[in-house]
This record gives C-alpha cells, sequence and structure tokens, in this order.
C-alpha cells in the first residue's frame, strides 16, 4: 500500500511540476540546474571527482582543465551527450520501446572515447565474468538472454503507460530497469551509466518533466552506500525487489519536493515583483527608491529596525544620504498604505504574505 501511495504522490507531484508556468530564462537555468545534479550523480556514483559546480561549468563550456583531468569531463560530456540523445528520442517519439540494442548503443556512446580496462568493448556485452560489489553480475553466456528477456517484459502490457497510470507504471518501469542493468551487470564497463541514462529515457517518457526525469541519479548518489545494500538485498534474497522499489520512490518523491519548492519560490519571485513594479510604476527618484527598500526588505530574512533602514544596502545608503529621516518616515507610511511592508514587534518586514492567496487559516 505504501508503494502505491508514493506513487500516486509522485504522479500528483509530477503533474503539479509540469504545469508551473515559468519565465523562459528561469526555466533554461532550472533545466541546466537539475541536468548537471544529474550527470554529476551518474558520473560521481562511478568515482568521477569533479563537482556539481565544476559539472555545471564543464556542461557550460566553461571549466577548462589540465591534461591530467580531461578525462574527469569528457565523461561528464559523454553522459550529457547520451541524456540529450535519449530525451530527444521521447520528444521526436522515435524510439517508443527499450531494446538491447539501444542498451548496447547507449553503452558505445557513454563509452566513446575513454579509456576502459583491456578486454572491454563500448557498446557489446561482455564475455568475461564480473563481481559488482559483494554480488556476482549474470554468467556472461546468459547476459544477452537477460536482457531481452528484460526488454521483453519492460515493453509488454504490464507497463502499459496510458491513461492514469502512464506516470506511477512508468516509474517502476523504470526503477525495474535501472535494478536488472545493474544486477546483470552486462557490459564490461559503464553499467551504472548504462541504466542511469535507461532510466532518465523511461521517466521522461512516462510524461515527467526532464529536470525530475534525472532526480533518482541524484537520490542514489546521495545515498550511495544505501543504494549498494538495496542492490546487494535483491541480490541475496533471490530477487526480493520491493525494499529497493520503495527506497528509489521515497527519493524521487524528495526530489520532486524540493524541484517543487524551487519553482515555487520562482513563482512567488516572479509574483511579487509584479505587485511591487504595479504598485510602484515609474521611474522617478522616489519610485525608484521605494522599489529597492522593498526588495531589499524582502531579501532580508529578519525584520528591520526603522532608524536601521537606510543601512540595509549600499544603495539605500546611497539613496537616503542626502534626505532627513522625515523622508524614511514617509516612505514607510506609504509602503503601508500600499501594503507592501508591515510593522512587527522586531521591526519593518516585507508584507510577502500579501500574494500568498491560498494560505490555510492560522489561529496566530
Amino acid at each position: 500500500m505504501a508503494i502505491w501511495i508514493m506513487l500516486g504522490e509522485i504522479k500528483s507531484k509530477s503533474e503539479h511540476l509540469s504545469m508551473v508556468p515559468l519565465k523562459p530564462s528561469v526555466s533554461r537555468d532550472l533545466h541546466a540546474i537539475y541536468l548537471a545534479k544529474g550527470v554529476h550523480a551518474t558520473t560521481a556514483i562511478e568515482g568521477n571527482t569533479l563537482s556539481e559546480i565544476e559539472v555545471q561549468q564543464r556542461i557550460a563550456g566553461k571549466l577548462p582543465l589540465p591534461p591530467s583531468k580531461e578525462y574527469l569531463g569528457e565523461e561528464v560530456d559523454r553522459v550529457v551527450d547520451v541524456s540529450n540523445l535519449v530525451v530527444e528520442e521521447v520528444l521526436t517519439k522515435t524510439r517508443a520501446s527499450l531494446s538491447v540494442e539501444d542498451l548496447c548503443r547507449y553503452n558505445r556512446e557513454i563509452l566513446l572515447g575513454l579509456a576502459v580496462e583491456q578486454g572491454v568493448t563500448p557498446g557489446l556485452i561482455r564475455t568475461h565474468e564480473v563481481g559488482v560489489g559483494r554480488y556476482s553480475g549474470a554468467p556472461a553466456q546468459d547476459c544477452e538472454f537477460l536482457l531481452e528477456r528484460m526488454c521483453e517484459w519492460l515493453n509488454s502490457p504490464d507497463f502499459a503507460t496510458q491513461g492514469e497510470m502512464k506516470i506511477p507504471l512508468g516509474v517502476l518501469r523504470a526503477i525495474m530497469a535501472h535494478l536488472y542493468i545493474a544486477l546483470i551487470h552486462p557490459f564490461g564497463d559503464g553499467n551504472g551509466r548504462t541504466a542511469r541514462v535507461a532510466e532518465v529515457k523511461i521517466l521522461a517518457e512516462a510524461g515527467l518533466p526532464t529536470p525530475a526525469a534525472h532526480l533518482l541519479s541524484n537520490h542514489y548518489n546521495l545515498t550511495r552506500s544505501e543504494y549498494y545494500r538495496q542492490l546487494q538485498h535483491v541480490s541475496s534474497s533471490g530477487g526480493e525487489t520491493r525494499a529497493f522499489i520503495s527506497y528509489a520512490l521515497r527519493g524521487l518523491l524528495d526530489g520532486l519536493v524540493e524541484q517543487l519548492r524551487t519553482v515555487w519560490e520562482q513563482q512567488w519571485s516572479l509574483a511579487w515583483n509584479d505587485l511591487v513594479y504595479s504598485s510602484l510604476k515609474g521611474e522617478g527618484v522616489t519610485e525608484k527608491r521605494l522599489r529597492h527598500l522593498v526588495f531589499d526588505l524582502t531579501m532580508s530574512a529578519t525584520p528591520i529596525k526603522p532608524g536601521e533602514l537606510k543601512y540595509l544596502s549600499v544603495r539605500l545608503m546611497e539613496s537616503y544620504a542626502n534626505v532627513s529621516d522625515k523622508t524614511i518616515q514617509r516612505d514607510i507610511r506609504r509602503l503601508e498604505d500600499l501594503n507592501l511592508i508591515k510593522r512587527t514587534r522586531e521591526g519593518i518586514a516585507a508584507n510577502k504574505d500579501l500574494i500568498q492567496a491560498f494560505r490555510p487559516p492560522t489561529s496566530s
């Protein structure tokens, strides 16, 4: 029951996230941030030491690396390219199902141009035995057969992603694809990255916004020891997957809550800025000063004493440098009349509650 409750919440939050209107510049920034988080997670869990900020800079083409570390950047480049490839496949609807050929292609692109161990051929199913942590991958001679059965199952009516069940079943399909690729470990290298790229594809195909499609990778990286413990549990239990599914769903749900909070903050900021500008129209000295006062109060974590308002920022110090305290008092009264600021016991604060139209009632 808990699994289906989480799937219902994930469906609801994914739909809310997909319907949030944002300025194109804000939307681009959020997509870039969460792409960087996902790519960083996908590579970090495999040992890449670049930080999340460095990955973001690399994606933007602003991270020069010395020759000794260039391979770290190239690992990031490959995952970015393949992540963009699978999202493009979803957008153009050119690859609706998942096949062994797809997985081989993703693995080949992920490892393209990177140094790999002897005997490893990017994009080809391994011919040698491998150990994965405390468990062994599938016998080499069984890998192709197991992948074919996995893809056959994932493409079956069991995971028909239509109507109300599109997101819930799509999320389960993505988690199971990741899990079984990790357990089978069909390639000589890049199995984890291949599993996470396949997961991104399936999540995007299920209808999750692309920033949300990277959340599971981030969750696995942030909880790396638990991730490996859960994989070990599935292997040692003979295939008990419920605990891994619950673990993955909880991480995805927490990530969606965080993303929604981020976009709501952006929405709030846009609405508040619009209200301030519509209340204080004009480009005169007084209007600019009043807007600066409201926005600087908005950025303050605590209310400000009236006598300290002019020291809140450099621009306010300059604005109030050659005026009397009466001007400050007059500005406060005008902003109070406009309901843009409020007095509290601690001082003056921006009246940010003004735009929370559906805030629940409280006893305070």
